[in-house]
Protein backbone atom coordinates (compact mmCIF):
# COMPACT_ATOMS: atom_id res chain seq x y z
CA UNK A 1 0.00 0.00 0.00
CA UNK A 2 1.24 3.53 -1.15
CA UNK A 3 1.94 6.13 1.27
CA UNK A 4 -0.11 9.16 1.74
CA UNK A 5 0.91 12.60 1.22
CA UNK A 6 -1.04 14.69 4.21
CA UNK A 7 -0.87 18.60 4.16
CA UNK A 8 -0.90 19.24 7.45
CA UNK A 9 -1.36 23.16 8.65
CA UNK A 10 -2.64 25.69 10.12
CA UNK A 11 -4.72 28.42 8.78
CA UNK A 12 -6.54 31.57 9.96
CA UNK A 13 -9.98 32.20 9.31
CA UNK A 14 -9.57 34.73 6.59
CA UNK A 15 -7.18 31.32 4.89
CA UNK A 16 -3.47 32.74 5.64
CA UNK A 17 -0.69 30.33 6.86
CA UNK A 18 1.32 33.04 8.11
CA UNK A 19 0.73 36.95 8.68
CA UNK A 20 2.12 39.97 7.16
CA UNK A 21 5.81 39.94 8.55
CA UNK A 22 5.68 35.77 8.36
CA UNK A 23 4.35 35.35 12.10
CA UNK A 24 2.55 32.22 13.77
CA UNK A 25 2.05 33.66 16.69
CA UNK A 26 -1.82 32.94 16.42
CA UNK A 27 -1.04 29.49 16.02
CA UNK A 28 -2.50 27.36 18.87
CA UNK A 29 -0.78 24.18 19.89
CA UNK A 30 -2.24 22.21 22.80
CA UNK A 31 -2.47 18.58 23.88
CA UNK A 32 -5.83 17.88 23.20
CA UNK A 33 -5.38 18.40 19.47
CA UNK A 34 -3.26 15.59 18.89
CA UNK A 35 -0.25 16.88 17.02
CA UNK A 36 1.75 14.41 18.69
CA UNK A 37 -0.80 11.40 17.37
CA UNK A 38 0.02 12.85 13.92
CA UNK A 39 3.77 13.20 14.31
CA UNK A 40 3.34 9.00 14.83
CA UNK A 41 1.99 8.49 11.60
CA UNK A 42 4.47 9.76 9.76
CA UNK A 43 8.21 9.54 8.84
CA UNK A 44 8.75 11.67 6.26
CA UNK A 45 8.89 15.42 6.48
CA UNK A 46 8.49 17.49 2.98
CA UNK A 47 9.76 20.96 3.13
CA UNK A 48 10.04 23.71 0.73
CA UNK A 49 13.66 25.52 1.45
CA UNK A 50 12.47 28.81 2.93
CA UNK A 51 10.57 27.00 5.47
CA UNK A 52 13.31 24.32 5.79
CA UNK A 53 15.36 27.49 6.57
CA UNK A 54 13.40 28.14 9.75
CA UNK A 55 11.66 25.36 10.65
CA UNK A 56 13.79 21.96 9.36
CA UNK A 57 16.93 22.61 12.26
CA UNK A 58 14.50 24.51 14.77
CA UNK A 59 14.98 23.88 18.63
CA UNK A 60 13.31 25.63 21.29
CA UNK A 61 15.30 27.90 23.82
CA UNK A 62 15.76 28.17 27.08
CA UNK A 63 12.01 28.80 29.08
CA UNK A 64 10.41 26.33 26.89
CA UNK A 65 7.97 23.46 27.87
CA UNK A 66 9.11 20.57 28.16
CA UNK A 67 6.03 19.28 25.73
CA UNK A 68 7.62 21.75 23.20
CA UNK A 69 10.97 20.44 23.71
CA UNK A 70 9.56 17.10 22.98
CA UNK A 71 7.55 18.02 20.00
CA UNK A 72 10.41 19.09 18.33
CA UNK A 73 12.41 16.19 19.52
CA UNK A 74 9.49 14.16 17.34
CA UNK A 75 9.79 16.49 14.35
CA UNK A 76 13.32 16.60 14.26
CA UNK A 77 13.24 12.76 14.25
CA UNK A 78 11.62 12.06 10.68
CA UNK A 79 13.85 11.86 7.18
CA UNK A 80 13.34 15.30 6.05
CA UNK A 81 13.52 16.33 2.30
CA UNK A 82 13.58 19.69 0.83
CA UNK A 83 12.52 21.10 -2.22
CA UNK A 84 14.97 23.98 -3.90
CA UNK A 85 15.57 25.06 -7.14
CA UNK A 86 18.55 26.63 -6.34
CA UNK A 87 20.44 24.72 -3.00
CA UNK A 88 21.87 21.51 -4.38
CA UNK A 89 23.39 19.44 -1.31
CA UNK A 90 22.46 16.99 1.18
CA UNK A 91 23.98 15.73 4.21
CA UNK A 92 22.89 14.26 7.68
CA UNK A 93 19.62 16.31 8.56
CA UNK A 94 17.84 16.29 5.02
CA UNK A 95 17.99 15.63 1.71
CA UNK A 96 17.67 17.86 -1.41
CA UNK A 97 15.50 17.13 -4.21
CA UNK A 98 16.18 19.87 -7.06
CA UNK A 99 13.83 18.32 -9.66
CA UNK A 100 11.87 15.50 -11.34
CA UNK A 101 9.52 16.35 -8.34
CA UNK A 102 6.53 13.72 -9.70
CA UNK A 103 9.13 10.81 -9.72
CA UNK A 104 10.80 11.60 -6.78
CA UNK A 105 7.45 11.79 -4.72
CA UNK A 106 6.24 8.48 -6.32
CA UNK A 107 9.76 7.07 -5.14
CA UNK A 108 9.24 8.09 -2.32
CA UNK A 109 5.89 6.81 -1.40
CA UNK A 110 6.42 3.77 -2.23
CA UNK A 111 9.14 3.24 0.00
CA UNK A 112 8.25 1.33 3.34
CA UNK A 113 7.37 3.34 5.92
CA UNK A 114 4.52 5.19 7.09
CA UNK A 115 2.40 8.17 6.03
CA UNK A 116 4.62 11.65 4.61
CA UNK A 117 4.17 14.84 6.07
CA UNK A 118 3.73 17.87 3.41
CA UNK A 119 5.09 20.79 5.23
CA UNK A 120 5.02 23.70 3.44
CA UNK A 121 5.70 26.53 2.40
CA UNK A 122 3.27 28.16 0.28
CA UNK A 123 5.06 27.81 -3.08
CA UNK A 124 5.26 24.16 -2.42
CA UNK A 125 1.78 23.46 -1.21
CA UNK A 126 1.07 25.08 -4.94
CA UNK A 127 3.09 22.86 -6.80
CA UNK A 128 2.61 19.22 -4.61
CA UNK A 129 -1.52 20.71 -5.42
CA UNK A 130 -1.21 21.26 -9.07
CA UNK A 131 1.02 18.06 -9.40
CA UNK A 132 -2.19 16.38 -8.10
CA UNK A 133 0.36 14.86 -5.16
CA UNK A 134 -1.65 15.39 -2.38
CA UNK A 135 -3.92 12.78 -1.11
CA UNK A 136 -4.81 14.47 2.18
CA UNK A 137 -6.04 17.90 2.95
CA UNK A 138 -5.47 18.20 7.11
CA UNK A 139 -6.53 21.92 8.25
CA UNK A 140 -6.84 23.66 11.46
CA UNK A 141 -8.71 26.44 10.98
CA UNK A 142 -7.55 28.75 14.31
CA UNK A 143 -10.06 31.54 15.73
CA UNK A 144 -8.54 34.43 14.51
CA UNK A 145 -8.41 36.87 11.48
CA UNK A 146 -5.43 38.24 9.91
CA UNK A 147 -6.49 40.21 7.27
CA UNK A 148 -3.14 39.34 5.13
CA UNK A 149 -0.16 37.76 4.83
CA UNK A 150 0.59 34.04 2.87
CA UNK A 151 -2.68 32.65 1.73
CA UNK A 152 -3.33 29.21 1.90
CA UNK A 153 -4.30 28.61 -1.71
CA UNK A 154 -2.24 31.11 -4.58
CA UNK A 155 -2.02 29.62 -8.56
CA UNK A 156 -4.15 26.59 -8.60
CA UNK A 157 -4.57 25.63 -11.83
CA UNK A 158 -7.51 23.29 -11.64
CA UNK A 159 -10.55 22.75 -8.98
CA UNK A 160 -10.22 20.16 -6.94
CA UNK A 161 -13.65 18.07 -5.32
CA UNK A 162 -12.88 16.77 -2.17
CA UNK A 163 -15.20 14.97 0.36
CA UNK A 164 -14.82 15.81 4.33
CA UNK A 165 -13.69 12.69 5.81
CA UNK A 166 -13.57 14.49 9.59
CA UNK A 167 -13.89 17.15 11.86
CA UNK A 168 -12.71 18.02 14.76
CA UNK A 169 -13.42 20.98 17.49
CA UNK A 170 -11.39 21.56 20.51
CA UNK A 171 -12.06 23.71 23.21
CA UNK A 172 -9.35 26.41 21.96
CA UNK A 173 -11.82 27.35 19.51
CA UNK A 174 -10.24 25.54 17.03
CA UNK A 175 -11.53 23.14 13.86
CA UNK A 176 -9.75 20.59 12.08
CA UNK A 177 -11.25 19.42 9.06
CA UNK A 178 -9.91 16.36 7.13
CA UNK A 179 -10.86 16.16 3.49
CA UNK A 180 -9.70 13.87 0.81
CA UNK A 181 -9.52 14.05 -3.17
CA UNK A 182 -13.03 12.72 -4.12
CA UNK A 183 -13.02 9.75 -5.89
Amino acid sequence: MTRKIILDLAVSLDGFIEGKNGEIDWCIMDEEMGFNQFLGQVDTILYGRKSYDLWGEFMPEGESSEAEKQLWDLVHGKDKYVFSRTQKRADSKAIFINDNIVEEVHRLKNKPGTDIWLYGGASLITSFINLELVDEFRLSVHPVVLGGGTPLFVNIEQRLNLQLVQTRTFSSGVVQLIYQLKG
